[in-house]
């Protein structure tokens, strides 16, 4: 049996779900967090156990310390010592300019995207860091191109949350560079998943796609690939990195 557990924040569906299953087949034994669908988690476990692999799906809202303690736990129960984190929980909303924002919105927008991958962030530094005992380990942060691009009349608010954590993953990879972890980040751009029916739009990449370099959307698999590059010891001397994903924009 693999000696690598990963766990993958919001994995029951889009880049997510692609990423726990790749990892799958890599070696990796998977957690596939989830907060509220509960039957997607449930067929990405399927599939990979129907392959050979090993998973598990745990509900937790990882904006909560306690439930991001909770579902740590599990991994560390069930599956052994973690030895990778993907932080692909995040959300967005309804379409709109930065005048028509409130406040609640902007409270959930900075929960899911900035608080959320600190709190596993620290989790799992917790128990790989060298510094904690740990045997090192890799991150992985599922930031966006709208980081580098705005989202003008879109999602302001959603592309402040990923330059935040693209702050965060620069910092966090300069101090635990020399415990023995690694961090990185991937920014897709337009990807074929269901985030995009989140705000009001859900054939924005039909729509837009075509607009690319490119010439098309991406597909959830693609992404998966290089998470789990960066994941693995072929990226060994890569941390700090940003991966841009999106179509030539």
């Amino acid at each position: 049996m693999s000696n690598d557990v990963v766990l993958i924040t919001g994995g029951s569906r889009g880049i997510g779900a692609a990423t726990a299953r790749l990892a799958a087949v890599r070696g990796y034994r998977v957690c596939v967090n989830f907060r509220t669908d509960e039957a997607a988690a449930a067929d990405v476990v399927d599939e990979i156990r129907a392959a050979g692999g090993t998973a598990i799906a745990v509900r937790a809202d990882v904006t909560r310390s306690a439930e991001v303690d909770r579902l740590f736990r599990a991994v560390d129960d069930e599956l052994g010592p973690l030895t990778a984190l993907v932080n692909n929980a995040g959300t967005l909303e309804k379409q709109c300019r930065l005048d028509e924002l409130d406040e609640e919105r902007l409270t959930r927008i900075w929960a899911a995207n900035i608080t959320g991958p600190f709190l596993c962030a620290g989790a799992a530094v917790r128990r790989m860091s060298t510094r904690y005992g740990g045997a090192g380990g890799a991150i992985v942060n599922v930031s966006s191109a709208a980081a580098r691009l705005g989202s003008p009349n879109e999602y302001v608010d959603y592309a402040a949350s990923k330059g935040a954590l693209d702050s965060m993953t620069t910092g966090l990879a300069l101090e635990v560079a020399a415990e023995g972890i690694r961090v990185n980040s991937v920014r897709p751009g337009l990807i074929h998943t269901g985030i995009h029916a989140l705000g009001g739009d859900p054939g924005r990449v039909d729509r837009v796609g075509p607009l690319l370099p490119m010439g098309r959307g991406g597909q959830p698999e693609e992404i998966a690939e290089t998470i789990l590059f960066l994941l693995s010891p072929a990226s060994s001397y890569t941390t700090g990195a940003f991966v841009d994903l999106a179509g030539g924009r």
